[in-house]
């Protein structure tokens, strides 16, 4: 054996037990952690008046279990909302956002403001806020979940601006924009709002800086880049322009309070361009609804339901639209599936092929949407209907006794061998909480006219 041979032998050797070494720390380390238990919430049907009031209290339950303390690398310990608890225990920007909705129906301001300050803290001076706060890399979670592992809470959490595809988040942005701003009102905590505002101002400086391509005011975003981030739509994205819309709006309404006229004008003016063009490039009289994209003609559920929910839609569309669901099929078995029909296969993200969850943004159902399609249809007026699908939530929470990430078209939470559903997941249990609070409002609302119509016609 030559010198040269003897050498390169060590050399991998050596390498070899490195890596060996590295490895069997590195499943050591997640062995060592306690193992995962089910968050499911035992409840007798004799306890509550109704099934919708059974899923209520378990949605409710499956919410609060995500906030815990977290620390941070400034020091500081928050009490932060975990998106979910098995693949998921960080706090998204997005899942957040809609989950404070809920949290805030059920009073609990004070983790929704330290989670907002946890990524206000993290803005970057350019005004870009983090898309999540993590401690764990893609690949650590995985492992952690694969070996039925919970993930420490112990690791300070960090923010990270890129998500795994390499893209930005726009509707994470505007949609901490709106949550800290809705904080701000509910909590009755104007001096929250004082003291950031700089802060959401830049962060639609940020957004606006980063997609705005033209002059109709409308973001374009890339590949991968807003919720359903398994699908390469890029350009007009209807829900992202949605989201951004409804942020102009909130900052407007927002700068009135404060009498700053200046910027009320800006944010206003600024709103009615962005909804007049969503409105031109995106509306099909045809089809009945607003596109998927300025590409693709597909029906996505998200973004028509708020634009319905938050007013953007005209009382004609907002018909045809929730009509549109209803010939689609898109709340059946589970309220309410992504999109209809499911975008084509070169659109949807290797991994989830690989993984067997193609249609993991298609046609899979997810009750956030669900919940904003009973909002949708109490605010055309339609609460009956509301009633239904709520119904239609409530018994797949008492049925599962938690609240599911994602269901697939069997009604069944989806799975495949290397992907489970999340259970729970946050972000669905703070909308359906929501839901039942909004939906509790329409009603009475709806009573007391008809009730006010009845007096005015016997007298």
């Amino acid at each position: 054996m030559s010198i040269s041979s003897f050498i390169e032998g060590v050399v991998v050797g050596v390498m070899i037990g490195i890596s060996s070494l590295t490895a069997y720390q590195f499943l050591h380390a997640i062995l060592k952690q306690p193992k995962l238990t089910s968050r499911a919430v035992l409840s007798k049907a004799e306890d509550f008046d109704t099934v919708e009031a059974r899923a209520l209290f378990i949605a409710a339950d499956n919410l609060r279990s995500g906030i815990e303390g977290r620390r941070f690398g400034n020091r500081k310990t928050r009490d932060i909302m975990h998106a979910g608890y098995r693949n998921f225990r960080e706090s998204w920007a997005r899942d957040f956002s809609f989950a404070a909705y809920g949290l805030m129906s059920l009073n609990e301001f004070k983790v929704v403001k330290e989670t907002l300050e946890a990524f206000l803290d993290h803005q970057t001076p350019e005004g870009q806020l983090p898309i999540k706060l993590h401690s764990f890399d893609m690949v650590t979670r995985f492992m952690h979940s694969l070996l039925g592992r919970e993930q420490s809470t112990e690791i300070p959490m960090r923010p990270k601006y890129i998500s795994g595809h390499g893209t930005l988040s726009l509707d994470g942005q505007c949609l901490m924009v709106i949550a800290a701003i809705h904080y701000s009102f509910r909590a009755d905590d104007h001096e929250f709002l004082r003291t950031h505002w700089d802060s959401l101002a830049k962060a639609i400086e940020w957004t606006e800086e980063t997609a705005l391509e033209s002059g109709d005011g409308l973001l374009t975003q890339g590949a991968f880049a807003d919720w359903a981030d398994s699908i390469a739509l890029s350009g007009y994205a209807l829900y992202t322009n949605v989201i951004y819309w409804k942020a102009l709006q909130e900052m407007s309404e927002a700068a009135t309070h404060f009498e700053l006229q200046d910027q009320t004008a800006l944010y206003a003016q600024k709103a009615q361009q962005v909804g007049k063009a969503i409105q031109d490039h995106l509306w099909r009289p045809s089809l009945g609804y607003f596109a998927a994209s300025d590409s693709f003609d597909q029906l996505t559920s998200s973004g028509n339901l708020l634009a319905i929910a938050w007013g953007l839609a005209t009382v004609e569309q907002a018909n045809t639209i929730v009509d549109a669901l209803i010939v689609t099929g898109m709340a059946g078995p589970v309220p309410t599936k992504v999109a209809y029909p499911p975008f084509p296969r070169h659109l949807i993200a290797l991994e989830n092929r690989l993984a067997g969850v193609a249609n993991y943004h298609t046609d899979a159902a997810w009750l956030w949407i669900g919940a904003w399609h009973v909002i949708a249809l109490a605010r055309a007026g339609r609460t009956d209907e509301a009633h239904g699908i709520l119904s239609r939530i409530a018994d797949i929470i008492v049925r599962d006794q938690q609240v599911h990430e994602v269901y697939g078209p069997d009604g069944k939470p989806l799975s495949s061998f290397w992907y489970h559903s999340e259970s729970p997941l946050t972000w669905n249990a703070g909308m359906v909480v929501y839901a039942y609070y909004v939906l509790e409002y329409f009603i009475k609302k709806t009573d007391i006219t008809a009730l006010v119509s009845k007096n005015e016609g016997s007298s």
